[in-house]
């Protein structure tokens, strides 16, 4: 690699994107210098607004340069529905794919006891007071289907429970168009303990 010490910091400035090892970061790095400096530029100054005007929902705690969100902001949603996601790209995911016109909460993680990421690290206090609220009448829980997925399904579902609030929890399965023979033991076996009427 050069000298530069300006493109190492560039590199590693690009590093902190997700799968962006080293390499990756050095190829990125010598385009934009050699082929796009309009680009980067442009994408230099988006990043640096983006960084300074995107905040989070004061409702449902997603991403958003408002203080409530577009979704929030909707009186037309099913008021009494609200669906649990870990990340505001679940939100964005569920739009696109789904019909779901209830509204949201964006977790911003998942428990974590290791990491030392427990209920108030995740904005349950937050959640427990939209429940409070008495409007809510059925919780979605979408969480992932990992481990810390799971228990933060079962730790909000408990707390829901208190609120007398009907629970869901997002079907987990084969994927459309999977063949069962490529698919792993513990989806298999969730999918076929989760099989309902056809």
């Amino acid at each position: 690699m050069s000298d530069s010490s300006l493109l190492n910091e560039l590199v590693d400035a690009l590093k902190c994107l997700p799968s962006v090892g080293a390499r990756t970061a050095q190829r990125m790095a010598f385009h934009l210098l050699e082929h796009d400096r309009e680009s980067a530029l442009k994408l230099a100054d988006t990043l640096r607004l983006a960084m300074e005007s995107i905040g989070h929902c004061k409702r449902c705690r997603t991403f958003t340069e408002d203080d409530i969100c577009r979704v929030c902001a909707n009186e037309n949603r099913q008021y009494d529905s609200l669906c649990v996601v870990e990340n505001p790209s679940d939100v964005l995911a569920l739009e696109q794919a789904t019909s779901y016109r209830g509204y949201y909460f964006v977790l911003m993680g998942k428990l974590s006891p290791l990491d030392g990421i427990g209920p108030d690290e995740i904005g349950l206090d937050l959640l427990e007071d939209r429940l409070a609220e008495g409007q809510i009448k059925e919780l979605i829980l979408a969480t992932n289907p990992t481990v810390e997925g799971e228990v933060t399904a079962h730790f909000i579902s408990e707390l829901a429970k208190r609120y007398k609030v009907n629970t869901t929890r997002i079907a987990h399965g084969v994927p459309v168009g999977g063949e069962l023979d490529y698919v792993d033991s513990g989806t298999l076996s969730h999918a076929f303990s989760g099989r309902r009427s056809y």
